[in-house]
């Protein structure tokens, strides 16, 4: 029976579970989708998951959504290398209070870089307020600080010695605004040198390959086609700017 992932490699949390996957030689079949085209709203998606959202995967009959739940299960499930969710009471406390800040730190602040700097503007032909702008770049400066002080402090890694999904998700959130033009990596040495580490224990080639959609945004922007997203437009733009 053939695991199933949904993903597009723009999201962040579909490319966290790409590289889990794909790191621990996961076996799966990759549904290719694009958010920006709207297939998560198509009734056939609707009948895999009723949240409309990716990632997700279907194992059989079973199906699940939220990226740091497919993690969890895939870890249990095939067995994965103890230190990307360790069994240790304490470690795996670190890697969950991690997962459980980032929603609202770091991953939504790096979010929104990205729609400022490149999908509001580009894609939906809206004006970003300059308030708005120095606003969230302050907020993921104030995160990115939290993140060096409480969760990697001098350690290689943020539980110890060994990459763990803590790291992975971190890593994935914190190139979205490096890859929007803010360099978060510049005058951080100490978070520059945790991204090199991460990148060669994921491994360069499948770094570079997860995030090449991301990296590439400001390009791929302009082939976006924005009636993908016009339903939603006013939506988006009052989550973002009101």
């Amino acid at each position: 029976m053939t695991l199933e992932i949904y993903l597009d490699l723009f999201s962040q949390p579909c490319r966290s579970v790409y590289i889990f996957a794909k790191k621990n030689n996961i076996q799966f079949d990759y549904k290719k989708i694009s958010l920006f085209e709207g297939y998560q709203y198509g009734e056939e998606f609707g009948k895999i998951n009723p949240l409309r959202k990716f990632p997700t995967i279907k194992d059989g009959d079973f199906c699940l959504a939220e990226s740091v739940a497919i993690m969890i299960y895939l870890a249990d499930k095939f067995h994965t290398p103890d230190h990307w969710f360790p069994a240790d009471l304490q470690k795996r406390a670190r890697v969950n209070e991690y997962l459980s800040w980032q929603h609202t730190s770091i991953r939504m602040h790096g979010a929104k870089i990205i729609w400022f700097k490149i999908l509001i503007p580009e894609v939906l032909g809206a004006e970003v307020p300059k308030e708005k702008m120095e606003n969230a770049e302050e907020n993921l400066n104030v995160a990115l600080q939290l993140f060096q002080d409480k969760f990697l402090q001098d350690k290689p890694f943020i539980v110890g010695d060994q990459i763990s999904l803590a790291d992975l998700v971190a890593i994935v959130e914190i190139m979205q605004p490096f890859a929007a033009g803010m360099d978060v990596f510049e005058n951080r040495p100490k978070l520059k040198a945790w991204k090199d580490r991460v990148r060669v224990a994921i491994g360069a080639k499948l770094f570079d390959e997860a995030h090449q959609a991301t990296m590439s945004l400001r390009d791929n922007a302009k082939i976006i086609d924005p009636k993908g997203l016009s339903p939603l437009k006013d939506k988006i733009l009052k989550y973002f700017l009101s």
